[in-house]
């Protein structure tokens, strides 16, 4: 008994493996609009930190700031929220609609604990700005070397 037309099948089933893996590698590295890479969720938010805590800007156009969630346990952050759709004249149908609707959530980690009780928050021109203080005992200190 010869084990040729399984052999050969076999090899196919390698090659188009191997193209499916290289399809979905070229896939995912293409833009998903033009000059763009997608975003890694909603909202896309922009975070940056030094030794006194955190900054976290997160861009929210057309949500309400009633609709907006924002909790804090120890070093982690959660956003959440909902925008609503936009409201349309009787009648009227979309040509082009490309603005999402609906729940959102986001979590992210710091690198360091979060003093929850000092959390301040802002809305404006469609920017959420969460400042995340840093507690006194975690932040670094500079030690004095006594030379002797």
């Amino acid at each position: 008994m010869s084990l040729q037309p399984f052999n050969s099948f076999l090899q196919t089933w390698r090659e188009m493996e191997h193209l499916r893996r290289e399809m979905n590698r070229l896939l995912a590295s293409l833009p998903t609009s033009a000059g763009s890479a997608a975003a890694p969720g909603y909202p896309a938010m922009n975070v940056w930190t030094n030794e006194d805590g955190a900054i976290l800007t997160a861009e929210l156009p057309g949500v309400n700031v009633d609709n907006i969630n924002i909790s804090v346990v120890g070093d982690t952050l959660t956003l959440s929220g909902n925008r609503q759709p936009d409201e349309m004249p009787e009648k009227a149908t979309y040509h082009r609609r490309e603005r999402a609707h609906g729940r959102f959530s986001r979590v992210f980690r710091l690198p360091f604990p979060i003093e929850s009780d000092k959390v301040e928050a802002s809305f404006e021109k469609g920017v959420l700005r969460i400042s995340l203080p840093r507690p006194e005992s975690d932040k670094p200190r500079k030690i004095a070397i006594k030379a002797g």
